[in-house]
């Protein structure tokens, strides 16, 4: 099962009855607030990507790509070696290293402000860095009615529920409708986050393969 944003729209509908033209107005509430609770809530690997830059001598900031949601890893390119600088609080940079000016090949960064990373010690070379990290992708509602994401086509069942809650709590809806479909969109995301957190980062020469119990 997999929906394209014409087909989850006309789903919400559907399943609310309601075709008011307020209610259809915000149908793109709906399905980006679904989308981001499935965001927050579950960790994909296919929601991760690499980004490559350059840190600038004596600039101790890193500009943020406009799609980061949170860091995997950050390295540099120091002559031939690949080096890691660690993840910290931004106090603990600070700390690490208070006067800006003191140079010296990165250590450590954090997060400074919602555009920029801080590192430590403030880089004394231009280096090329590349991050790896948690993107926010594309929404469903940024495409074509035809258009599908891999959200839409891979946790259609989290999505179309969440979407729901987020419909019926619109409307005000009758509150044991709500609780059915969040314990639908629970149940669906539980199964998104088994793959998401386990399947998605195993393999089976690593773990053997997956044994039940007969029936």
């Amino acid at each position: 099962m997999s929906f394209t944003y014409d087909q989850l729209k006309q789903a919400i509908q559907d399943y609310t009855e309601n075709t008011e033209t307020t209610f259809v107005n915000n149908l793109d509430i709906f399905i980006k607030n679904a989308e981001e609770r499935i965001l927050k809530i579950a960790q994909l690997e296919v929601f991760r990507k690499n980004q490559t830059g350059a840190l600038t001598s004596g600039n101790q900031y890193l500009a943020l790509p406009d799609d980061y949601l949170a860091p995997f890893s950050l390295s540099f390119t120091n002559g031939s070696n690949k080096e890691f600088v660690l993840f910290k609080d931004v106090n603990f940079v600070q700390s690490f290293n208070p006067n800006n000016s003191t140079t010296g090949a990165p250590r450590y960064y954090a997060q400074f402000d919602v555009d920029n990373f801080i590192l430590g010690p403030t880089p004394d070379s231009n280096y090329n860095v590349e991050l790896h990290y948690f993107y926010r992708p594309a929404s469903l509602t940024a495409g074509s009615g035809s258009g599908t994401t891999w959200l839409s086509k891979n946790a259609s069942v989290s999505l179309l529920y969440g979407s729901l809650i987020e419909a019926y709590t619109f409307m005000k809806g009758e509150g044991d409708l709500v609780q059915n479909y969040t314990q639908r969109f629970t149940e669906a995301l539980s199964r998104v986050k088994n793959f998401g957190e386990s399947q998605e980062v195993t393999d089976a020469y690593r773990t053997g393969l997956i044994i039940r119990e007969k029936t």
